[in-house]
């Protein structure tokens, strides 16, 4: 999913140096637009990764997926940094990163263990309050200052997942309480995330989370392991790439932009799952699906424009 299942991954090719160089010097108003293209082209690639997922889910083990994925993007970012790399990661303040990949964990196996006993929609609405809990934490933890519009466009996104979805009949139940817990955890990462953003280079994040989803899937990959054909090793590999790159364009986000600022634009990846459903699995979407659809591309509209409105006032 966009949730847990695709939080946790990092990206094997980092931006060139000289690129990242130029990020670091942009003007701050460039720098919100900036963190918003790349978080909306992340959870684009979370989307795709989910569906590369889920075409392997039927022969290989789940975890053995995660296990090649994590393993593809550590080999890239190692043959990135090198030695050089290893050196900065062992002398690097991990404990911040090691907090946020336990969190990211817990989340998976929350929203995995909901969605075996839940609905896809529900399990999906119940997910997606991940961006509004985020904003409340933004605004405690990290006293990020939230607009009304920023207020204004996560609440819209979340009716319009709502209206997508189309839960009915949700009751309070131990699955109901594990896919919003799944949802607590998500966002807590996240805010997480920006805090050591802004103090640690991504590369170094990707190759510590990494380290660490590899030694835990590589456990149960021994009680799992499948042989995969050259097919089914293509695939795992382009998961990694894929999730890689995905996970690269959410660190790099976080720098860029608050919390608040990013969370409506979660969203979009219900759009993507969406079309992608239709493009692969032929799965037709219903009127309440466009509507909902319309609204989420509504909020990240309201954040857009509203953002664009403060920096001519600021300015």
């Amino acid at each position: 999913m966009t949730g847990p299942g695709g939080g946790n991954i990092d990206c094997s090719f980092p931006i060139p140096a000289g690129i990242s160089a130029t990020w670091s010097v942009l003007p701050v108003k460039n720098s919100v637009s900036l963190g918003i293209l790349l978080t909306s082209l992340a959870y684009m690639a979370f989307t795709f990764h989910d569906a590369i997922i889920k075409i392997l889910a039927s022969s290989i083990p789940v975890w053995q997926i995660l296990f090649f994925r994590s393993l593809t993007i550590l080999v890239g970012c190692l043959a990135y940094g090198r030695g050089k790399l290893v050196h900065q990661t062992m002398t690097s303040p991990i404990k911040p990163m090691i907090a946020r990949s336990i969190l990211l964990l817990c989340a998976w196996l929350s929203y995995y263990s909901a969605a075996s006993r839940l609905q896809l929609a529900e399990v999906t609405t119940l997910y997606y309050a991940a961006p509004v809990v985020g904003t409340l934490l933004a605004w405690f933890i990290l006293k990020e200052k939230v607009t009304p519009a920023r207020w204004l466009a996560v609440g819209v996104g979340f009716v319009g997942v709502l209206i997508a979805c189309n839960p009915v009949g949700l009751t309070i139940s131990w699955p109901v309480y594990l896919a919003l817990q799944a949802a607590v955890l998500w966002a807590s990462a996240m805010v997480l995330l920006r805090k050591t953003s802004l103090h640690e280079k991504t590369i170094i994040q990707l190759t510590v989370s990494n380290v660490f989803f590899l030694a835990m899937t590589g456990v149960a990959v021994i009680w799992t392991w499948q042989t995969p054909d050259m097919t089914q090793l293509a695939l795992l590999i382009a998961t990694g790439i894929v999730a890689g790159c995905a996970q690269f364009a959410l660190f790099e986000g976080m720098r860029q932009a608050p919390v608040s600022v990013l969370a409506p634009f979660e969203y979009s990846s219900l759009i993507w799952a969406f079309l992608l459903g239709y493009l692969i699995w032929a799965d037709i979407p219903t009127h309440n699906v466009v509507v909902g659809a319309a609204m989420i591309l509504g909020a990240g509209l309201i954040i857009i424009v509203s953002e664009k409105l403060r920096r001519r006032i600021t300015a």
